[in-house]
């Protein structure tokens, strides 16, 4: 259907910081844009609310698309996530809706990646502590060089394990490699990839220095790493997610940490994000945590929401999107 400035077209939340001109500018010159400009996410009601009349959705990761909101969108055709992971979407619910469902993968790889090897870093090298030692005043001249102090643990040598050998695991892989380390990995689909030694999930668990998860979370993933994976951690093991938090038991992470069996972990992703104030992963020791922020550079977040647009473009055309989930 070709689209029409009549039809309507809600996105959830504002993209003009991404760059002038607005990545949003190609969908304002072809149709009517709601875009929520609130402080904070819509609410699901108010979400409903907004993209009732719309023939078009550009939805985040934070907004729940499930059977509930399809049935308040009868005119909805076209829904297009700025994200990788359509976890949030209810596909069946979609596909019954005639809801055509597209993502933006590929773009963020190399940038997620970046960050996934920046916080192994930071949790090998225990750099928020020793940030704060310093600014904390606790650098003093009697503590001006110690020989234990901050000690950390060698990347050059150690070896990583990387549960997921999709895009995002390969290009951690590479970064490995680079710092002389020896790359384990373990996928589902049991695929081969040039450098890195393909393991079953138990020996990867037993003779990884570092495990870093790299998978997308679906119901073979969720909780794939509980309390049995860690203990057969290898002792004094770091853990890095950036892939999805319901991958791992957050509160058996936090036992493995407090215990001392893990050395150390830095997560991006959590099973509720915001972290919740009571989650235990808040009084674990040794634990480096950013608030999702994988694919958060500049020209990354640009090129996503630049992705997003075509694909509703694409959609309410009746054109193959660029991008479709599959």
């Amino acid at each position: 259907m070709t689209g029409s400035v009549r039809e309507r077209v809600f996105v959830s939340r504002s993209l003009d910081a991404l760059g002038d001109p607005s990545p949003l500018q190609p969908l304002r010159d072809a149709y009517r844009v709601d875009v929520w400009e609130g402080p904070r996410p819509p609410s699901a009601a108010e979400l409903r609310l907004r993209a009732a009349p719309c023939a078009g959705v550009l939805c985040l990761l934070t907004d729940r698309i499930d059977g509930e909101f399809l049935e308040a969108c009868p005119s909805l055709r076209v829904l297009s996530s700025l994200s990788v992971g359509v976890d949030h979407i209810d596909l069946a619910a979609a596909a019954r809706a005639g809801v055509c469902v597209g993502h933006t993968p590929g773009v963020l790889t190399e940038t997620t990646a970046d960050l996934a090897f920046a916080l192994l870093l930071a949790a090998a090298r225990r750099l928020p502590e020793a940030e704060r030692f310093v600014r904390e005043g606790r650098w003093t001249r009697e503590r001006r060089w110690e020989p234990d102090l901050l000690l950390g643990r060698d990347v050059h040598g150690a070896v990583l394990g990387v549960v997921g050998l999709g895009a995002i695991g390969r290009a951690l892989a590479r970064r490995a490699r680079g710092f002389g380390m020896r790359v384990l990995g373990w996928t589902p689909s049991g695929r081969a990839v040039e450098g890195v030694e393909g393991v079953d999930l138990e020996s990867l668990l037993a003779r990884s220095d570092f495990l870093s998860i790299h998978l997308a979370l679906g119901e073979r993933s969720r909780g794939l790493i509980g309390r049995a994976e860690l203990a057969a951690c290898k002792p004094g093991a770091i853990l890095v997610n950036t892939a999805r938090g319901g991958i791992v038991d957050e509160t058996a992470l936090a036992e493995a940490l407090e215990r001392g069996h893990l050395a150390a972990a830095a997560l991006d992703v959590f099973e509720r994000e915001p972290l919740d104030p009571s989650s235990p992963l808040l009084r674990a020791p040794n634990l480096v945590l950013t608030p999702h922020i994988g694919s958060a550079s500049v020209a990354t977040r640009r090129r996503m929401a630049e992705l997003a647009v075509a694909n509703l473009l694409a959609g309410l055309r009746g054109d193959p999107m660029p991008h479709p989930v599959a």
